[in-house]
């Protein structure tokens, strides 16, 4: 069990090592890093039992309500935030980084600084059983943590059982875009090699981020081959047609082969297609979309058929009150599975008033006023294509904005004040 509400913690703020488990066989483990405990807003030896809110992952909504805690404490409650990396790197920044617009550096989020200014205690662990009756988190340490209410805010994830069952020699051979951390590193080596090496590149996967990842390693590593796979489903689906015929025009003009293929298995220099054809590669790069953590699937909360807690429009669990989710990680029936990652950035502000809300023991309010999001897909080069509704265009005007935007969302979050 981790510290408990009677445990003052250490005065100054203590750091100590901890574990990270590793994230499965025939994969890197990921790094120990820190923990960080700051004081928390008991006294020692006032017998004071603050209750317990956790947040789980670094989300955008839980890096704004970071922020908003360093302005405003929320007061009743010891928070904890658990998150297994020292920094983040936002899902909306991987193509660029994989193109080489951005080093690691230049487009993390360091979480240290946030969580020092907001003053709730940080563990550098990862989830890996949930009791959601009896309130209990199973943590990769074997410690466990009890909660009175929990805040879900995690990315999707791609590297589970049924994806693996999917396509045979994924876990050997396929490069996963995430968890994106992970990613960054194995993807530093690859175009390092692909600068003197002219190498096979398959992307699988015909959503936006496959085509936005596609024309990434092609601006990055202009000796590679480059495919595009996408399954026998439509490119970039989830856009109107116009937006699509940019997409697929952007593609043919910088020399992607697109292949309405479905890879069934790969190999260490193939991949194996639906069609009985082999597909010569070098790399696999798999850019198909995530699911919920693998955590939540026996946790007791209702979740959706796509394994993401349910929740309404106060972005609380439809089963269980104490419970609320945002982002990739929820679902609500009157917002769309592709419109989440929206969502986490809107609904932050709403997520916070709700958690003070439940912990002053006042009545939460809806979340309710969700607009259109606004998408913006980067073609290489400095070019993007921005599209919503059923209006799209594309120019080096678009990436300059989506790059100048980019710049300031990061410059937020590392700000001192």
């Amino acid at each position: 069990m981790p510290d408990t509400a009677s445990t003052p913690p250490p005065s100054p703020p203590a750091r100590a090592r901890h574990r990270t488990a590793a994230p499965g066989p025939g994969l890197p483990a990921a790094p120990a890093d820190d923990s960080f405990e700051p004081i928390a807003p008991a006294a020692a030896g006032s017998g004071y039992l603050p209750r317990q809110l956790v947040l789980v992952g670094a989300g955008w909504a839980h890096l704004q309500l970071l922020l908003e805690l360093a302005r405003k404490p929320l007061v009743g409650a010891r928070i904890t935030l658990i998150t297994p990396h020292a920094s983040v790197l936002p899902p909306s920044l991987v193509a660029a980084f994989a193109a080489g617009q951005y080093s690691l550096q230049d487009c993390s989020i360091a979480l240290e600084p946030l969580v020092r200014r907001a003053g709730i205690r940080w563990l550098t662990r990862n989830v890996q059983l949930m009791d959601a009756h009896t309130c209990k988190l199973h943590l990769d340490d074997d410690t466990s943590m009890q909660y009175d209410w929990l805040s879900v805010n995690t990315d999707a994830v791609q590297f589970t059982r049924s994806n693996l069952a999917l396509l045979p020699g994924a876990r050997e051979h396929g490069l996963w875009l995430r968890p994106v951390e992970r990613f960054a590193t194995q993807w530093a080596k690859v175009a390092a090699l692909g600068q003197h090496t002219a190498l096979r590149i398959a992307v699988v996967g015909a959503g936006s981020l496959g085509v936005e990842m596609a024309l990434a390693v092609r601006h990055r590593l202009p000796k590679a081959s480059v495919t595009l796979l996408t399954g026998g489903a439509p490119l970039a689906g989830n856009y109107p047609p116009l937006a699509r015929a940019r997409l697929l025009t952007a593609l043919q003009a910088r020399g992607i082969t697109v292949l309405h293929e479905r890879a069934t298995a790969l190999d260490a220099d193939a991949v194996q297609l639906a069609s009985g054809a082999t597909l010569a590669c070098h790399l696999p790069l798999v850019a198909t979309g995530g699911v919920a953590p693998q955590w939540l699937q026996d946790s007791g909360l209702a979740l959706d058929a796509d394994g993401a807690v349910a929740v309404n429009a106060l972005q609380r669990s439809t089963s269980h009150a104490n419970v609320f989710a945002i982002g990739e990680a929820s679902a609500r029936p009157d917002v769309p599975a592709a419109a989440r990652d929206a969502l986490d950035r809107q609904g932050a502000q709403a997520l916070l008033r709700n958690l003070r809300a439940v912990v002053e023991k006042r009545p939460p309010t809806p979340f309710q006023r969700f607009r259109i999001p606004l998408r913006v897909v980067g073609l290489g080069g400095g070019r993007a294509m921005a599209a919503w509704g059923f209006f799209s265009v594309t120019g080096w005007w678009v990436g300059w904005l989506k790059r100048r935007a980019e710049l300031r969302l990061l410059a937020r979050y590392r700000s001192p004040h």
